[in-house]
C-alpha cells in the first residue's frame, strides 16, 4: 500500500499511533467528505475559509467565484494547509476528562495551482460534482462559457498529508471503571432524507435514481 512521504510538518507528535500516511486511507477519508477548511495568511492575518472540494487522483479541487478573496490569494501559489474533518460518534467516558470523539481527519500542506486550460477546468468541475453527487452532471446544462469564466478552480497536491483516526469505546483512568456511570460510544451519521423537489419547477420530473439511492458512505466504510 502506497505511503506518502512523511515531512516534519506532517509526522504526528500527539498520539501518533492514530495517525496514517497511507495515500487510501487519506484518499476514503476526502471521498467521504463534503467541505474541507482552508487556511492560509493574507495580508499578515490569518484567515480560515470552509469550501466545498472534490478530487482527482492525487489533487484537491477547490472551486468558486472569481471574486473569492480565498482563490484569489491561494491561487498566488501562497502555503496553504486544507483539513477535512469526519466525526463518527461521541465517546462518553466515566470522567469529564476523557470524553472523547470518534473521528476521521486529513491535513494537507502545500501550494495549490490555477487550473487555466479548458479541458482540464471542465474536468475539475466534472469531478466537483460526481464527488458530491455521481451521475448529475450528466443529467444537466453543461456550464456555458460565461458560466466557465466567472468560475476558478484551483488544484492542491495532495503530497504532503497525514490522516489521524480515533476509535473504540473511552480510555478511562484504572480506578474509574468502578464508577456508576455509563459510558460508552453514541455514533454519530450522515442520514440522507426523502428528496424534495423544486416547487418552482415547470417540469415535473422523476426523481432520478442515483438522487433516490443516494448513499454517502465509502466502499471502505460500508453503511450499517
Amino acid at each position: 500500500m502506497e505511503n506518502i512521504p512523511e515531512t516534519v510538518r506532517t509526522k504526528l507528535k500527539r498520539l501518533p499511533k492514530r495517525g496514517s500516511h497511507e495515500r487510501q486511507v487519506i484518499n476514503g477519508i476526502l471521498d467521504e467528505g463534503f467541505i474541507c477548511h482552508v487556511g492560509f495568511v493574507v495580508d499578515g492575518r490569518p484567515v480560515v475559509i470552509p469550501t466545498g472540494y472534490g478530487r482527482i487522483d492525487d489533487r484537491l479541487i477547490i472551486h468558486g467565484s472569481q471574486a473569492s478573496r480565498m482563490l484569489r490569494a491561494v491561487g498566488k501559489g501562497i502555503d496553504v494547509c486544507a483539513t477535512v474533518t469526519l466525526i463518527d460518534g461521541l465517546v462518553l467516558a466515566r470522567s469529564a476528562f476523557h470524553h472523547s470523539m470518534n473521528y476521521r481527519s486529513v491535513v494537507i500542506f502545500g501550494r495549490a495551482a490555477l487550473i487555466e486550460d479548458e479541458e482540464e477546468k471542465a474536468a475539475a468541475l466534472l469531478a466537483l460534482s460526481e464527488h458530491m453527487i455521481p451521475g448529475r452532471w450528466n443529467h444537466v446544462r453543461a456550464p456555458n462559457e460565461s458560466e466557465m469564466q466567472q468560475t476558478t478552480v484551483l488544484s492542491l497536491p495532495i503530497e504532503e498529508a497525514s490522516a489521524k483516526i480515533r476509535v473504540g469505546p473511552p480510555l478511562d483512568d484504572s480506578e474509574d471503571y468502578d464508577l456508576p456511570v455509563w459510558a460508552g460510544v453514541l455514533p454519530l451519521r450522515l442520514i440522507v432524507g426523502a428528496a424534495v423537489t423544486d416547487p418552482n419547477s415547470r417540469v415535473v420530473e422523476p426523481v432520478p435514481d442515483y438522487v433516490r439511492n443516494y448513499n454517502r458512505q465509502t466502499p471502505e466504510r460500508p453503511a450499517d
